[in-house]
Formats: structure tokens, C-alpha cells, sequence
């Protein structure tokens, strides 16, 4: 009786753990498919990176690194960082994705690299896409949007001369611009009006391109995750391959 007892346990056990096992199987697979690009067409895609945003953009290395290794082959990738007023190109246009992901770094997070206007460097990038391209093209753009070079006016939120560049330049070149939103060390990451502010002009920019801005709320940071999997929801019905 002991031993049919001690066999039926161990075989609720067996089912138990078997189960388990199914539903986590089942769980990574469902993950898997939603970090799936290779259904859409390859892409150019310039990653810009604001180098004063703050230090934990650092811990969001891993998602992004993953992110450009999950693009469909024959996809071309920038990474760029915008820093005191320049672009510092650390990979140029290569279609090698391993090696565009580990020339990401981590932000200086620092005042000294604010670039105190993002647009500017923006616009040079936009100049690296080739104009004669297959690819459809995309900016991948972190950063705070605030545009503090003529100074913090309420009337110039979202209307800057060189965010308005921006878009035409982008518009021209047919480049859409996606951004993730994320506060810097100087003014965004306490002051909730230049958080808005620059939101605002991200949203703008992204609208006017045919690209999409990511942010939750204006206070503290958030991780990139919920950004990365809406923008691969994203990428996934805008550049979807012809049937």
C-alpha cells in the first residue's frame, strides 16, 4: 500500500514538473516570436545615442545589443554617440550586426558631453545614409529631445529652428526616425516641464518622419524592454515583406 502510495507521488510529481516544463517552453518560444524581424525588409538604421543622458541607460546595453543582432539580414547599422555638440560615429554603416552591437558603450552621463541641442548632430547623421540605397532607412534615436541652444522658452517647445531642419532633412532623404525617450543628467532629470518639452519635440519629429516616439511618463527612467517590443511590433507591420 506504501508503495503504491510512494509511486502515485512520484508520478504527480513527474506530471507536475513535466507541465512546468511545457509552459515555459511554450512561454520562451511566445517570446522568441515577438523578438522575431526577420519577416520585414533589411533596413539602414543609424543608432544615436545622447551621451549625457543618465547612468542607467548604461544597464540597457543588453536589449540594444540584442535588438541590432535581431535585424534581417542584409540590414545595414550606424551606431553614433551625440556629445558637446558633435557626433562621434563609433561604427560607420556596416552590415556585419554583431560587430554594430559591440560598438555600443556606455553614456559618459555627464553635463560636460550635453550637446544642449540633439538636432543639430541628428541632421549630420542623416547625411551618412546613402542616398541610392535598397534599404528602407530608420534613426533609432536615445535621447532627452530637449533643445536648450537658444536658450528655455515655452513657445520654442517643439518648434526649434533645428528640429524643424531635421524633419526636412529626414523627409528629403526619406528617413524615419523612431526615438526612446530618456532624461539626461541636466535639466530633464528634474525639472517635469523640460521633460515635457522634450518629449514633445521627439514626438514631433518622429510624427513628421513616419517614424514613432516611446516614453512613459516625465518622472525617473524607465528600461527600454516595453520600447523594444512595441518598436518590433512596429517595424514588424511598417516594413513588413511583400507577400
Amino acid at each position: 500500500m506504501y508503495y503504491r502510495k510512494f509511486v502515485s507521488l512520484v508520478m504527480a510529481i513527474i506530471f507536475v514538473l513535466v507541465s512546468l516544463g511545457l509552459a515555459s517552453a511554450k512561454s520562451i518560444s511566445t517570446a522568441t516570436d515577438q523578438h522575431r524581424l526577420d519577416s520585414i525588409e533589411p533596413l539602414d538604421l543609424a543608432v544615436l545615442i545622447q551621451d549625457d543622458l543618465v547612468s542607467q541607460v548604461s544597464n540597457e546595453l543588453g536589449v540594444t545589443r540584442d535588438f541590432i543582432r535581431s535585424l534581417p539580414t542584409g540590414s545595414r547599422v550606424m551606431v553614433g554617440y551625440i556629445t558637446a555638440g558633435s557626433l562621434q560615429v563609433r561604427q560607420p554603416f556596416t552590415s556585419d550586426l554583431d560587430k554594430a552591437a559591440r560598438s555600443l558603450r556606455m553614456p559618459l552621463s555627464s553635463a560636460s558631453s550635453a550637446p544642449y541641442n540633439p538636432y543639430v548632430e541628428v541632421r549630420e547623421a542623416l547625411k551618412k545614409f546613402q542616398d541610392n540605397g535598397g534599404n528602407e532607412k530608420a534613426v533609432l534615436l536615445v535621447s532627452d529631445g530637449l533643445d536648450t541652444s537658444r536658450g528655455f522658452d515655452s513657445t520654442a517647445a517643439g518648434h526649434t529652428l533645428d528640429l524643424e531642419r531635421v524633419i526636412k532633412e529626414a523627409q528629403r532623404r526619406n528617413v524615419s526616425v523612431f526615438s526612446f525617450y530618456a532624461p539626461s543628467v541636466g535639466l530633464t532629470s528634474h525639472n517635469h516641464l523640460a521633460a515635457s518639452y522634450g518629449q514633445s519635440s521627439l514626438n514631433r519629429l518622429a510624427n513628421e518622419t513616419g517614424g514613432k516616439a516611446f516614453f512613459q511618463g516625465i518622472t525617473g527612467f524607465v528600461t527600454f524592454d516595453s520600447y523594444f517590443r512595441q518598436l518590433r511590433e512596429t517595424l514588424n507591420r511598417q516594413y513588413a515583406k511583400a507577400a
